[in-house]
């Protein structure tokens, strides 16, 4: 067998299992399985706190009424933000980060890591957090990629950025045309539990035109839902052990 012909027979016995190692973290994916199985990549933590997330922000249009209502429910959150808007909207990733918010990293673009290899899944990564380390003077510590997908690329990628992934526990599905305000809220408190975390989003720039409004109209019953369960209400950062005590952080 000479060289050329052996090499091009390693390659094809060897690609399929790259690829499958690549995508093995894809079952992460799977709420229930990552839920049991997976807890700190779920974003469980300690019992008598919930996490609240936002997604694809921010955006000058929608973003500045949930930072609105924050404010007046006395309560923070993680924000997950995309480096591209990011960019768009510096001013507004400050005022987040003004008002006592925890900013993360959901990437550069809300593209699928799953058609990345490693070296672009880097460089879409420390792009992005190092936007938000420029704009906040904080480096970001949590990281969670578009449409929850983990590729091993993402794994190794984070850690050598000193990013966590944070996926989420229970969501609204409020990125869909026909959500409401009811079924949002619905949809979230069906999987809803202390430790858990709840993923909604700011901005409608990868769901349908408007779709934030369903998550803003929620917002208030979720927080209530939370609050009548003893349940306080926080940030990623307050969400594991060591956290603030229920009084500091209660709406």
């Amino acid at each position: 067998m000479t060289t050329a012909r052996l090499l091009r027979t390693t390659a094809l016995v060897a690609l399929p299992a790259l690829a499958a190692a690549h995508a093995a973290p894809v079952v992460s994916t799977f709420g229930p399985l990552r839920n049991r199985v997976m807890p700190r990549l779920a974003g469980q933590g300690r019992s008598d706190h919930v996490a609240l997330t936002f997604d694809d922000g921010p955006d000058p249009l929608s973003t500045p009424f949930f930072l609105r209502l924050l404010a007046e429910r006395r309560v923070h959150a993680t924000f997950f933000l995309l480096g591209s808007e990011a960019r768009r909207s510096p001013g507004l990733v400050r005022d987040i980060a003004l008002a006592g918010h925890e900013i993360a990293v959901h990437g550069w673009r809300h593209r699928p890591l799953l058609l990345r290899g490693p070296r672009a899944t880097y460089d879409d990564l420390a792009r992005a957090r190092d936007l938000v380390a420029d704009l906040t003077g904080r480096q970001p510590r949590l990281f969670r990629p578009p449409y929850g997908v983990m590729t091993t690329a993402a794994h190794f990628t984070a850690r050598r950025l000193g990013l966590t992934p944070v996926l989420w526990t229970c969501w609204g599905e409020d990125w869909r045309a026909r959500a409401t305000p009811r079924s949002v809220h619905r949809t979230v408190t069906a999987d809803l539990r202390g430790g858990g975390t709840i993923l909604l989003h700011d901005s409608d720039c990868t769901s349908a035109p408007g779709a934030w409004r369903s998550a803003l109209g929620a917002l208030p019953h979720i927080l209530d839902t939370c609050q009548e369960s003893g349940q306080a209400v926080g940030p990623l950062r307050d969400h594991w052990a060591g956290g603030p005590s229920r009084a500091r952080s209660e709406p």
